[in-house]
């Protein structure tokens, strides 16, 4: 049984402006793929999640798609998909390469032969270029020497940029429900924890309350791993008088949430609390720079001066926003060459990171581009908090 919350009808609406972009390209057909922790794409078309193994979906420029998946998850794919159509292929089984003896498979040259278009393909789209397995690409060599593999992500990704009201929907629940992880972890946390026992509080909560998976790898550290632009928890323990960074993210309905800040059980050392405060004001800062009809690059551009014009830019990794769907960080990035311009219900994080030798510190929230500002998806804890 399929529990979206995204009607069928919306998968089916995504499929058909996705094949026009094929048409609109020259291409014959793409290959979308997938893995268990970057699902995006696969999950985007088909509602399909990979497990252990990966999956792929073909989906040929006029015609039915094809979900595609490894040999455990035929009867699992038919129950999530809501694609009609499913072949089993060895290229996406496990890592652990089982052999698979007295199975069946289909193969590329079948796949065409079968959905392509006149049965057959010129130009191939290749889409999530960056996680296509090795196995996968040796075997379309192998079996279709004569096709011309095309990295096409962009027939794809422009389509999860601005996202629809179901969508939004899910993510702003999916924020809510990390709002209230972060209440239970604030209100439970205690010196000698783990950073792991604090991890589970959120786990506990994101579950409890609808939550279908973590959004990603929770945050919680304390002390000088706060300085980590990217970590994940340890057996670190918990104490006072030190900077304690969260990053808790809930999913829901295959859309991500974070909700980020640095807080203290008892008063910090000034130095670490005045960068914390600065963060906090920087952060704010973003939100006030962002609108509809804006330039991404030109908010970077902004936002970076304001940094310097406060003498902090020596603290500052990157900044200040990335976009948020159905993962946690995804395209488009804002980033000074960015030269797009933002446009209403794209959804980003505000993720304002600062960090010196021994501490560092990140606020993160989302964000909805709207006319003349932001629709905030969390705000709750855009606060000084200290226990």
């Amino acid at each position: 049984m399929n529990t979206t919350t995204i009607p069928k009808e919306e998968f089916y609406d995504r499929i058909a402006r996705f094949q026009a972009n094929i048409r609109g390209s020259g291409i014959d057909a793409c290959l979308v793929h997938a893995t268990e922790s970057d699902m995006a794409n696969v999950r985007y078309l088909s509602e399909y999640w990979p497990v252990f193994e990966s999956g792929a979906v073909f989906v040929p420029s006029v015609g039915e798609p094809v979900l595609l998946v490894g040999p455990e998850s035929d009867i699992y794919g038919a129950q999530r998909s809501v694609l009609r159509n499913i072949e089993k292929m060895i290229e996406y089984r496990e890592s652990a390469e089982p052999e698979c003896p007295g199975m069946k498979f289909a193969t590329f040259k079948d796949i065409i032969s079968k959905y392509a278009p006149g049965g057959k393909v010129r130009k191939l789209g290749i889409v999530g270029w960056a996680i296509t397995t090795l196995p996968v690409y040796m075997s379309l060599k192998e079996q279709l020497p004569d096709v011309e593999l095309i990295k096409a992500d962009q027939t794809l990704l422009p389509l999860r940029f601005v996202k629809s009201e179901n969508e939004l929907d899910c993510m702003r629940k999916a924020y809510q429900i990390s709002e209230l992880a972060i209440e239970a972890i604030l209100n439970e946390i205690k010196p000698g924890m783990t950073e792991y026992q604090v991890v589970g509080i959120a786990q506990r909560e994101i579950y409890k309350h609808g939550g279908e998976y973590e959004g990603h790898s929770l945050y919680v550290f304390c002390g000088a791993s706060t300085n980590n632009a990217i970590s994940r928890p340890t057996h670190n323990k918990i104490i006072k008088n030190e900077v304690i960074q969260l990053n808790i993210g809930a999913r829901v309905s295959g859309y991500s949430s974070s909700v980020g800040l640095p807080f203290s059980i008892g008063p910090l050392p000034e130095r670490k609390k005045k960068l914390i405060e600065f963060g906090l004001e920087a952060h704010f800062k973003t939100i006030e720079l962002m609108a509809a009809g804006k330039q991404a690059g030109g908010v970077v551009k902004d936002y970076e001066d304001w940094v310097k014009s406060k003498g902090n830019e020596k603290y500052m990794l990157y900044g200040p926003c990335h976009s948020i769907g159905m993962m946690e960080v995804e395209q488009p990035w804002m980033e000074s060459t960015s030269d797009y311009l933002l446009r209403e219900n794209m959804t980003y994080q505000v993720d304002t990171f600062f960090y010196d030798h021994d501490f560092g510190l990140r606020w993160e929230n989302g964000v909805i581009v709207k006319k003349g500002g932001v629709e905030k998806l969390s705000s709750k804890y855009m606060k000084i908090v200290e226990i």
